[in-house]
């Protein structure tokens, strides 16, 4: 995989090359409209950013250290929260730089490897839950064969098709930036390379790339939308199925924090995809903070979820924070 995304980088790298005399750098606003009120903005964004590394950073080495968190459910988390760290981190720094100190230039490559990136990993996190919503099918509805269907071979080929997928569908997108030969400007009315928000600025017909943008956008979250959905509803009839009210209420609350995960992600996606499509009136800034809460909200809130509802986790969360305040006192 190492030689691939190797191979991959080098191809990327000798087609920018080639092509990217227009421009030489893209200028990125911010949130126009807003300019007054840009270092308040990025107080608030950076406390998202915050909170979002540490809980996923937690997340991570708990899971890792610990042995009772070995289920796939728990593999998936992790990867799961490496994958908002990695989400989150190539939006919120040139962002916030943006907001406070002005910095608004980003090279033509930077721009695209940034818009690869944003994309590539909210793809990403669409696939895992996914997976996710699968697991807890499994785990409900076929309780005596969970082992033998969610084995490790099972899970690195989920992991590899939820990798593959975005890289395949949002890499052309990409290529076909590049082959634009001229622009109209090289303002970005943004705060981060927006796919379409690059596009719009390409002095050539974009109804391909338009086309694309749509289709990708559907087969992320229209299709992963459907099959979360159809999977809940066999969980409910499942649960509803169950003898006691007590073992429903445990089944339940085993998909209450991919539930609450599904829906902020999906909500916080839908609602700045629809604006930006269906929103002509609303203002432009109102489309900007959309699409930057729909990345970092979801990052943030994903460890707080999970660290609230798991009752596993939040054991080991605070033993780990015991043995570090036990190692804090005992000094060195």
């Amino acid at each position: 995989w190492y030689n691939c995304i190797s191979s991959f980088y080098r191809c990327v790298m000798a087609v920018i090359n080639v092509t990217s005399f227009y421009p030489t750098f893209f200028i990125l606003v911010g949130i126009p409209g807003l300019e007054a009120s840009q270092h308040w903005l990025g107080i608030a964004f950076c406390s998202f950013y915050v909170i979002a590394l540490l809980g996923n950073i937690m997340l991570i080495i708990v899971i890792i250290s610990s042995p009772k968190l070995s289920e796939p459910m728990f593999t998936f988390l992790l990867v799961l929260a490496a994958n908002d760290v990695l989400l989150s981190t190539s939006l919120a720094p040139k962002m916030l730089s943006i907001l406070w100190s002005g910095s608004r230039i980003i090279l033509f490559k930077a721009c695209l490897l940034q818009m690869f990136f944003i994309h590539s990993f909210s793809s990403f996190e669409s696939g895992l839950l996914v997976a996710m919503a699968f697991d807890r099918y499994v785990a409900i509805c076929k309780p005596l064969r969970y082992s033998s269907i969610m084995t490790n071979r099972l899970i690195i080929r989920l992991a590899v098709a939820v990798f593959a997928r975005p890289l395949f569908l949002i890499s052309p997108s990409i290529f076909l930036i590049l082959k634009f030969r001229s622009f109209k400007t090289n303002v970005i009315s943004h705060s981060y390379c927006e796919h379409m928000a690059v596009v719009k600025l390409a002095n050539a017909d974009t109804r391909v790339n338009s086309a694309l943008g749509l289709m990708v956008a559907f087969m992320f979250v229209g299709v992963d939308v459907i099959l979360i959905i159809l999977s809940y509803a066999m969980i409910f009839c499942a649960v509803y199925r169950l003898p006691s009210t007590e073992a429903r209420l445990k089944a339940f609350n085993t998909c209450t924090p991919h539930m609450c995960v599904f829906i902020s992600f999906y909500a916080t996606a839908m609602f700045s995809f629809l604006s930006h499509r269906v929103g002509k009136h609303i203002p432009s800034y109102i489309h900007i903070i959309l699409s930057d809460t729909y990345i970092l909200i979801p990052s943030m809130l994903n460890p707080l979820v999970y660290g609230l509802k798991t009752k596993l986790i939040r054991e080991e969360v605070w033993k780990h924070i015991a043995m570090v305040t036990a190692c804090s006192w005992k000094g060195p």
